[in-house]
């Protein structure tokens, strides 16, 4: 039998990460992977959809030459390439982290793990030990009971990104993430798109003034969106599909070519031997304490199988914490109020911290700035003058409670105010912190400004 200090069961943004960290600290490490490198984040995930949706900006840019001076006589869209062009980003992600395995010394095992007592993993047959095992199996869509996948006209998110044609009319049932930028990347492509939300409003986990601008956004790209709607049932008997949409006024029958379910993620908990070693799990997560460790000694999850939030990045960012922790270093408990939320539709949405509803309901005294794109030199020499930034500070200690952003590249923009908060930051030094110009972050510092009664360009 093969023994190692670390086994890592899933090698997605969580577990290679997990895996690297762990030999980097000396750690004799396997990872069993039973599809490809990377897990979904790479193969299926975060890193195919960004090339799908820079095809469909760059496609955009096209269609709006003439707003730049620029005269381009004959172009169009070859869906079958964006789509190969994707999965061969995909690919050579994927082959990055076979590199970066090897590289590391790290012991690759392919095949279906399964969890067994006494710290031992079973791969399709074979068994392995370790003094510490690593759970990082991740997750895949979430199915309801009214909108059964059948991989055809209702789908999830892998099928959405390998589709053999583009369809002609899509209902996206779902906006968070992952239903607005596929809302936003077939609609630029030419498909008619409806969104179907069963909250009030979309992206309902952003401050309300980002799902408002969201929305006005959309709309004048042509996306119809339905709040307060529930797809109650779907009838794929016909050539397309038909969803009966109950909403505030009744219900109603839209038609579509296809239906993307968007609605959440389900964890990869079946099969892995949870109950076998006696793992304890409640409502679909496996419990874990502040540095990753089961109920039972020796075995740790980490990623989208835990409680904390869905993210690759926190993912990878639990996955280091917990080898640090088991190497003897000394680590803090990750601040799971101070992780970065970021959206890849056009706008994109950025944010951090408290929402302004969230800080009210609190109880808490706050100062509020907003900088708007459209006052934005960037923004009007970019063409991009949809979105603000909106910042959150308690009005008594000067405390960064949120920061929030729509807008061209702002998920390249709010690492500053992670970085801000995490090192106590207050709106004075953020004003004092002299800001490039021209830039999209000057935006940031006027936001601030604006917080403090300062704002200059308003």
């Amino acid at each position: 039998m093969s023994k190692y200090d670390i086994i890592v069961l899933g090698s997605g943004p969580g577990g290679y990460v997990t895996a690297i960290r762990a030999s980097q600290l000396g750690l004799k490490t396997a990872i069993v992977e039973k599809e490809s490198l990377g897990g979904v984040c790479l193969n299926w995930g975060c890193i195919p959809t960004k090339a799908l949706l820079k095809s469909a900006q760059v496609f955009e840019y096209l269609k709006h030459a003439g707003d730049y001076g620029l005269s381009v006589k004959s172009f169009d869209k070859d869906f079958e390439a964006v789509v190969k062009r994707s999965r061969g980003v995909a690919d050579g992600m994927s082959k990055g982290v076979q590199f970066l395995m090897k590289k590391n010394k790290i012991d690759v095992i392919e095949g279906f793990g399964t969890l067994k007592p006494g710290k031992k993993i079973d791969v399709d047959g074979k068994e392995y030990s370790a003094d510490h095992i690593i759970i990082a199996t991740g997750a895949r869509s979430r199915e309801l009971p009214s909108l059964l996948q059948d991989g055809k006209k209702v789908i999830g998110y892998r099928e959405a990104m390998t589709l053999p044609s583009q369809p002609k009319k899509m209902i996206v049932v779902g906006s968070g993430a992952i239903g607005v930028e596929f809302a936003y990347f077939y609609n630029s492509m030419g498909t008619e798109v409806t969104i179907v939300e069963f909250l009030p409003k979309i992206v309902p986990v952003e401050d309300d003034d980002v799902s408002k601008q969201l929305e006005r956004s959309f709309k004048k790209s042509g996306i119809k969106i339905m709040v307060s709607s529930e797809v109650t049932s779907v009838d794929t008997s016909g050539k397309g599909v038909k969803a009966t949409v109950k909403t505030s006024k009744g219900e109603e029958v839209l038609e579509a070519d296809i239906i993307l379910s968007a609605v959440g993620i389900k964890s990869n908990i079946e099969n892995i031997g949870l109950e076998d070693v006696g793992i304890a799990v409640d409502r679909d997560k496996i419990l874990v304490n502040d540095f990753y460790q089961t109920n039972i000694p020796g075995y740790y999850a980490i990623g989208d199988v835990t409680p904390g939030q869905a993210l690759a990045h926190v993912a990878s960012a639990e996955g280091i914490l917990c080898v640090e922790k088991i190497a003897g270093q000394h680590v803090e408990a990750l601040d799971y109020g101070n992780i970065p939320g970021c959206t890849y539709c056009s706008p994109e949405i950025a944010s951090v911290g408290l929402t302004e509803q969230q800080a009210k309901d609190k109880g808490l005294d706050i100062k509020v700035g907003k900088f708007p794109f459209s006052a934005s030199g960037k923004a009007s020499a970019g063409g991009h003058k949809d979105g603000f930034v909106k910042v959150i500070f308690d009005a008594k200690y000067g405390e960064w409670l949120g920061c929030h952003m729509i807008g061209a590249g702002v998920t390249d923009m709010i690492a500053e105010a992670v970085l801000g908060r995490k090192l106590e930051t207050t709106g004075h030094e953020i004003l004092k912190a002299v800001h490039p110009h021209p830039t999209m972050s000057e935006a940031v510092m006027e936001a601030v400004a604006d917080a403090y009664g300062e704002v200059i360009h308003l």
